[in-house]
């Protein structure tokens, strides 16, 4: 039986079409790994941090040194030279995301609350970043509406962090769902941090706890949590939360070794502090942290007037540290 040119052009379309659905979704990635390179296109000079297989087509991770973007594409898109992590900070030095590591390594002495945690001094406003730890409740829709809700005038998408874990992925798909359709639609501009894999925690102090508990698998907590971001249709960013802000110093250089910049917060709210101009904002909205949540929507309610007058703004945690160490 002959088909029609006509048939055989709709044949194809729509193969050619699922192929390059089933490209993006990224459900069967092979030999992910912490792979560094330069990835020059055109204009284009970026760092690769990570490489991975995909449906036979090898694919990086791509980081824009100046803005901290991050991306995916594939590998043959770009000429590619492979570097050692050193050899990353000595090249771009002077550039943004050597910075931002930099600054962040500055605090690694710090039990809590270790790397950059005030990402915008010079501006009016606040960088909002939102916790997602493994949680049996539902997501506190409420923040992301109350956000959309009032900067809908002023900034639209508006800017905000969400550090997301892996075990709070596997079991809120419904509201993971409802948040990348908020970027969908425009109403949030939404950088992903990773938040780790398992975010385990036990009865034990601080410095026997979180990622510092005896037998933490880094590898699986950072790299596998990517993985599973990908799957799920999210870009990694090159930010990285500490869960329970609780590090040493020999954990954040290892987390840097990864390529990441680990994120603090000078205001939790849910501890009382009160934010300032430039302050990273800290809140839980996994349904655990009902005080932070109606703390943050009184913040909204009394910076109303400053929001419309465009004097108390949302910034992106990439431009602002963009900006700040340009």
């Amino acid at each position: 039986m002959k088909l029609s040119k006509s048939l055989l052009l709709i044949i194809f379309s729509i193969c050619f079409f699922d192929v390059k659905i089933f490209a993006q979704n990224f459900d069967d990635i092979k030999r992910y790994k912490v792979n560094f390179a330069t990835a020059a296109r055109a204009n284009e000079k970026l760092i690769a941090i990570r490489s991975f297989l995909a449906n036979n087509q090898k694919y990086l991770l791509l980081v824009n040194p100046k803005t901290l973007d991050t991306k995916v594409d594939l590998a043959s898109n770009y000429t590619t030279s492979g570097l050692q992590f050193q050899n990353v900070l000595a090249i771009f030095k002077n550039i943004a995301y050597v910075k931002s590591i930099e600054a962040a390594a500055a605090k690694d002495l710090q039990l809590q609350n270790a790397g950059i945690d005030h990402a915008i001094p010079n501006e009016k406003g606040i960088a909002l970043t939102i916790d997602l730890c493994p949680s049996h409740k539902a997501l506190d829709r409420i923040i992301f509406q109350s956000v959309f809700d009032e900067f809908k005038k002023i900034e639209q998408p508006a800017p905000l962090a969400i550090s997301v874990s892996g075990k709070w992925m596997l079991k809120h798909q419904d509201d993971l769902n409802w948040l990348k359709s908020l970027v969908e639609k425009k109403e949030l501009n939404i950088t992903w941090v990773n938040h780790t894999y398992n975010h385990e925690v036990n009865k034990l102090p601080l410095a026997e706890n979180f990622l510092l508990a005896p037998g933490t698998n880094l590898d699986v907590e950072v790299l596998e949590n990517e993985k599973l971001m990908l799957k799920n249709g999210l870009t990694p960013s090159v930010f990285f939360r500490f869960p329970g802000l609780v590090s040493d110093k020999t954990i954040v250089e290892k987390i840097e070794d990864y390529g990441l910049i680990p994120i603090g917060s000078d205001a939790w709210l849910a501890k009382g502090q009160q934010p300032n101009t430039g302050s990273i904002v800290l809140i839980h909205g996994n349904g655990n942290e009902e005080i932070g949540v109606k703390d943050f929507i009184q913040l909204l309610k009394t910076r109303q007037a400053d929001v419309k007058s465009k004097q108390w703004l949302l910034f992106d945690l990439r431009q602002g540290l963009g900006k700040e160490f340009e």
